[in-house]
């Protein structure tokens, strides 16, 4: 990848390049607001029950494992959620690799037949780059919620504003650890990126909080955070 591809020798280039983090990650980010669109909005529209994927067991402290908001459903539908956003982004931004291009560079455009997400041409190898970073998401998500649980926080209500950091920063890191892990030679990791993403990662509870308040707005979500 050129050296002057993500130039921040400025600031107006490393703002430039955390916008562009943004919009190559958004997928990804976006998987919580699917996981409300398929786990909870379709079942509540078409009155069908979810799945929970802790099944309504408790753990040994008396508190449910995950509680009623993770369902199968959920998590399965905001990785493929996920997934068609990251072909969207790449149809439309197909080929954008300069500069100049910058924030909406092609999340595909290093990749190629011998990588092993390859599957099915560029449009599967774009849904599943983002099936995979959404799942982390949706992975971080639940791990979140998981030791709020254990601090006797529920998912929803007033109590939920207590635990900021458990609700962003899990599904957050285990994007950026997915990408580093399974992407570390595409465009999505490259060198450049680097400081941006850790920008995105102090930001992100104030994006998370963006979306969640759109979700609200849109019916996808019974509170806004």
């Amino acid at each position: 990848m050129s050296d002057t591809l993500f130039e921040s020798s400025e600031p107006l280039g490393f703002f430039f390049n955390v916008l562009t983090v943004l919009m190559i990650y958004g997928p990804a980010y976006l998987a919580n607001t699917g996981a409300m669109l398929f786990g909870k909005w379709l079942p509540d529209k078409f009155e069908y029950v979810n799945h929970k994927i802790d099944g309504g067991r408790n753990y040994s402290d008396g508190y449910r494992l995950l509680g009623d908001g993770k369902s199968w459903e959920g998590l399965f539908g905001g990785a493929t959620f996920s997934g068609l956003l990251m072909i969207l982004a790449h149809v439309i931004w197909r080929g954008r690799i300069n500069s100049d291009a910058r924030p909406f560079i092609d999340p595909l455009f290093d990749a190629n037949s011998s990588d092993w997400y390859w599957i099915g041409g560029e449009y599967g190898a774009a849904f599943i780059l983002g099936f995979t970073l959404g799942f982390a998401c949706m992975l971080g998500d639940m791990t979140g919620s998981f030791f709020k649980r254990r601090r006797g926080l529920k998912r929803e209500g007033d109590e939920s504003s207590e635990a900021p950091l458990l609700d962003t920063m899990p599904f957050a890191l285990f994007i950026f650890a997915a990408a580093a892990v399974l992407f570390s030679e595409e465009i999505i990791m490259d060198d450049g990126l680097k400081a941006p993403i850790i920008a995105i990662l102090v930001l992100t509870p104030i994006i998370h909080r963006s979306f969640n308040i759109l979700g609200y707005k849109l019916g996808l979500k019974s509170v806004p955070y």
